[in-house]
């Protein structure tokens, strides 16, 4: 073992360790730096507490821990323990403890000086998963309060030094050498018009029957790894074995991916990204590499994750690789070209930067943060994604007006699972041991939902895996109950509670729903709860091609009792609307759940305020085109328009669609008063409630600098034209400028007018800014084409001298 490459590095950071309280190590793929390094760590006997090793995946985790049990001989739970969602095997004993990311988050959160640990290793932290960015913030932030000695060393195949070291300044930073074994790298791009998964299945066929030694095949989702599987299957040797490995297989069935062949077999992993960390896959000599992952994204407008199949990115690509010479000399295809490789980003963009933040500020809630930013980030959390965050933490009564942690939400904290599901456990907590049970169970689902195509809820419920069932029991546990009994009658209440905004109505019957939000949802149209009028949907996934959310898991629900069972999320309200087909205004008292209707009463004679406002929102939903611009109000929107871009330190109102849109109450509703039909609103005077915008002095300002007309020489009061993207205009015709020496100016001598000079008979002659100019150059053919023309009318040879006129020359 002491062979290992990072063996070379052992005593400098043993003696890093000692000396700084941050270590960064580049160790990679094959280096020894998980398997191997903790060990030497514990065995140097430097540290008096306890060493934490994180990991990012609870398969890496586990394996991770075995193989350093095996090296002492030992059993996990023994001087090597982990802990992991559901499952841990820690004693006494135990000096060495392997916990996945949500695990070390909620250690920290109950004893914030980790008084039992010297040494916390954060793995892989190259993946720069949510959990990792969090307990990276919490840990700095440990050292610098509550614990000097507490020593952090960061370490990862593909250590983003550039963003790290200016973070940890007083960090050493050590570099292992490479892997243990060369790795011959390939580009076998697809051909354009190859589907992903049959392009996969050909190349891989050809690759596994050309060269010996089992292969790891690197798919971006599930659904490629079966479509692959399934085309593989009759086209590899007899003696090859096909092996799938997902995040959400069970343990048992990763563990199998992960085992060597049996002697005298091959095999072929297909997997996500799952593999890329530190797992070691028994007899793995050959690499095929898609160059795609599946990434979350987290929409903060829908409060909903989309997947997103996207390149991977070079670090990606090297860890990749380097599964091939983990054992023994090795090869990887890359299935896109080397240009494609080389404009991919340097390293994967952060899991925090497109992540749902509910569950994060949750836990910075129960840190006694107020603001992100009292921590150290690598990358600072989003605002508009923690601004959603809080909004769903005060929809679930997690805090209170200051929007602090309540007794209700530092109950939820610690549960230490999505704040939605821990507001369920704390309700049902209230409701009855039965009611807990059901909603420990129903959480349990939803943090590993089912694979297989069944979205309904209750046929799970009558069906427990036994992973739920030991996640069920410890969720009652933190809550100090336990005993009761499963209730699928309860499953809809609870989930309601929790889950309002996805409360789904049936429109139709083609399994497409409306939700609570407002957003639509759809279900296959041949699954059976897709007959079901009403449903909460707990998980759905946003599509990529199609406008509605892909319900996951729902059930079904009877929505005559919601209010009676949850008056809490029903509202009563009197809600006026516009009769598009009578062209009149109609009241309704209306009892909803978000933007679902239960019960709608008509209405006699609503006040005169709620008519104004249902105008107003009719208004906003059909747009400023539903009104009537008469030319005057038209020209005084742009005024203000162009007084913004103009005179820009006047403060001028927003007069763009959006932003009238949001203002209506403030410029609108006062002209409304009494409006009740389509023909009365199309009466309403604009110009006069389009004043209402500009204050007084605005209103001054704007007649001196932007006046709707111009009076030129002969007297003649002239509009002058304005619009939105050219200089305003101005028709005139050209005997009434004579004398003028230059063209007329706006906004304090900024903007110059665009004169339309005309024919006596009113016909366009020239069009110019610069009169100045015209008067001394193109006006000499204008006036020997004219005079001609119109002989009775002046033609002047010196124009910007003259008199001007508006008369022939018998009247001059």
């Amino acid at each position: 073992m002491s062979l290992l490459p990072v063996g070379a590095v052992l005593n400098q950071i043993i003696a890093a360790l000692q000396q700084a309280p941050q270590v960064l190590l580049h160790a990679p793929t094959g280096a020894g730096k998980s398997t191997w390094l903790p060990l030497q760590i514990l065995d140097a006997g430097i540290f008096s507490g306890k060493i934490l090793l994180l990991e990012p995946r609870r398969l890496a985790a586990k394996s991770v821990a075995y193989r350093l049990a095996q090296q002492l001989d030992e059993q996990p739970g023994k001087t090597i323990g982990y802990r992991m969602r559901a499952e841990s095997k820690v004693s006494a004993e135990t000096r060495l403890e392997v916990v996945t990311e949500g695990i070390l988050t909620r250690m920290v959160q109950q004893d914030p000086e980790l008084a039992d640990y010297s040494l916390v290793i954060l793995d892989e932290f190259h993946e720069r998963s949510l959990q990792a960015d969090l307990a990276l913030a919490l840990l700095l932030d440990v050292q610098q309060g509550l614990r000097e000695d507490l020593k952090l060393l960061i370490m990862s195949a593909t250590l983003d030094n550039a963003r790290l070291s200016p973070l940890l300044p007083d960090a050493p930073v050590i570099i292992s050498e490479g892997r243990s074994f060369p790795v011959l790298r390939d580009y076998l791009p697809l051909a354009s018009h190859e589907r992903l998964d049959e392009g996969v299945a050909r190349i891989v066929s050809r690759l596994m029957a050309e060269n010996s030694g089992s292969m790891l095949l690197f798919l971006p989702g599930v659904a490629e790894i079966n479509r692959t599987q399934n085309l593989l299957g009759g086209r590899l040797g007899d003696d090859v074995d096909l092996c799938p490995l997902y995040g959400a297989l069970s343990l048992e069935q990763q563990q199998k991916a992960i085992q060597p062949a049996p002697a005298g077999r091959r095999k072929v992993v297909l997997a996500t990204n799952i593999a890329e960390t530190s797992l070691t896959i028994e007899g793995i000599r050959l690499v095929v590499d898609s160059g795609l992952e599946r990434s979350a994204q987290f929409d903060p407008r829908s409060g909903l994750t989309r997947l997103v199949t996207q390149r991977i990115s070079q670090a990606a690509m090297t860890q990749r690789a380097g599964r091939a010479g983990r054992l023994e000399p090795g090869q990887c295809w890359h299935l896109f070209s080397k240009e494609q490789g080389e404009r991919a980003a340097a390293q994967s963009e952060a899991e925090i930067l497109h992540s749902d933040l509910s569950g994060l500020w949750l836990e910075l809630l129960q840190w006694g943060c107020q603001a992100a930013a009292q921590l150290t980030w690598l990358d600072v959390p989003p605002t508009v994604a923690l601004r959603v965050a809080q909004q769903l933490l005060a929809s679930l009564g997690a805090v209170d007006e200051r929007g602090n942690l309540n007794s209700r939400g530092r109950k939820m904290a610690s549960l230490g699972c999505d704040p939605r599901l821990a507001a369920m456990l704390v309700q049902a907590e209230i409701q009855s041991a039965d009611a807990l049970a059901t909603a420990a169970l129903l959480a349990a689902i939803i943090e590993e939902p089912p694979r297989g195509g069944q979205p309904d809820i209750d046929y799970w419920l009558s069906r427990p895996q036994p992973h739920w069932q030991r996640r069920a029991r410890q969720l009652s546990q933190r809550l100090s109950h336990s005993g009761g009994g499963v209730d699928a009658s309860l499953a809809p209440w609870l989930l309601a509670e929790a889950f309002s905004d996805r409360i789904a109505e049936r429109r139709g019957l083609d399994g497409r729903y409306l939700l609570a939000n407002g957003l639509g949802a759809s279900l296959p149209q041949d699954d059976g709860l897709s007959r079901a009028a009403w449903l909460v949907a707990p998980q759905l996934l946003q599509g990529n091609n199609s406008p509605d959310a892909r319900i996951l898991l729902a059930i079904t629900l009877d929505a005559t009792q919601l209010a009676a069972r949850l008056p809490k999320i029903v509202k009563e309200q009197t809600a006026v609307e516009w009769d598009e087909e009578k062209g009149t205004l109609r009241a309704w008292r209306r009892w909803q759940v978000g933007r679902l209707v239960l019960k709608a009463q008509p209405q006699a004679k609503p006040a005169d305020e709620d008519l104004q406002q249902a105008l107003i929102e009719w208004i906003r939903v059909q747009g400023l085109a539903a009104l009537t611009w008469s030319p005057q109000a038209e020209q005084l929107r742009i005024r203000l328009a162009c007084a913004a871009k103009w005179l820009p330190e006047g403060q001028w109102p927003a007069t763009d669609e959006q932003s009238l849109l949001d203002s209506l109450e403030q410029w609108l509703s006062p002209s409304l008063s009494g409006v009740r039909s389509l023909r009365a609103l199309q009466q309403v005077d604009l110009f006069d409630a389009l004043m209402r915008l500009p204050s007084w002095e605005q209103r001054q300002k704007l007649d001196a600098n932007l006046p709707t007309h111009y009076t030129v020489p002969t007297g003649s009061r002239l509009a002058i034209r304005y619009h939105s993207d050219q200089p305003p205009a101005l028709s005139v015709r050209l005997q009434e400028m004579f004398g003028e020496q230059r063209s007329p100016t706006l906004a304090a001598g900024r903007i110059a007018v665009v004169l339309e000079l005309l024919s006596p008979a009113h016909r366009p002659l020239q069009i110019t800014s610069d009169l100045a100019a015209f008067w001394q150059g193109s006006y000499r053919e204008v006036q020997k084409e004219m005079k001609g023309r119109y002989p009775k009318h002046p033609w002047p040879d010196n124009p910007a001298e003259a008199m001007p006129t508006k008369r022939t020359k018998k009247y001059s």
